[in-house]
């Protein structure tokens, strides 16, 4: 399976909260909802649709889980949502448990071994394994060089601090561009590969 990061991004790196004003407010955090201001359905909704095609399961932090969560098993009856609502998740959680997966086809990862467990996700045959937002799983997926496809939504905001997605290790990753658009809301659509793979 190929692992796939899709994030909306600030201009200045910056993942936190895009969704909703209380969804992350970690560290004072106060811009959350971000992102919507600059949500093009037409160009960003067609790229998420788009990966969720050839996406076989999701991979979620707990807080991003527990957003998705609250949220898509209300809105059944939208083709997006129905998928959503229907495809496995695997959950990587220290304070979960199993019974609080309360959404349909969540599966919780072992505590111990988050990481490793995704590597042997990752080892199976299958389509894309796709982790949204995530920023602190993300991060060491991508620290452990184990994201094969980044899909990133470079938004024209400067957000002055918050979370961010990679990690600061100072460890090189190169990138090849696969593919850009650019949204009427000015977001560049962004997909990238590690180069040599």
């Amino acid at each position: 399976m190929q692992i796939i990061l899709s994030d909306f991004m600030s201009l200045d790196g910056v993942v936190q909260a895009p969704g909703g004003r209380e969804e992350d407010t970690d560290g004072g955090f106060t811009h959350g909802g971000w992102s919507m201001p600059y949500f093009d359905p037409e160009a960003m909704g067609t790229a998420i649709g788009e990966v969720m095609t050839t996406t076989e399961a999701l991979l979620f932090g707990r807080r991003t889980w527990q957003t998705m969560a609250a949220a898509w098993p209300d809105r059944a009856g939208d083709p997006f949502a129905d998928r959503m609502n229907e495809i496995p998740k695997y959950v990587a959680s220290r304070t979960l448990t199993q019974q609080d997966l309360t959404w349909p086809g969540s599966t919780l990862l072992p505590a111990d071994d988050a990481i490793g467990a995704v590597r042997d996700l990752r080892a199976r045959d299958g389509k894309g394994l796709l982790i949204m937002g995530s920023a602190s799983l993300a991060a060491q997926l991508i620290e452990h060089d184990l994201v094969d496809e980044y899909r990133l939504m470079i938004e024209p905001i400067l957000l002055g601090g918050g979370k961010r997605l990679f990690p600061g290790g100072g460890q090189a990753r190169p990138l090849e561009l696969v593919s850009t658009a650019t949204a009427g809301t000015g977001v560049l659509i962004c997909t990238y590969r590690p180069a040599g793979r």
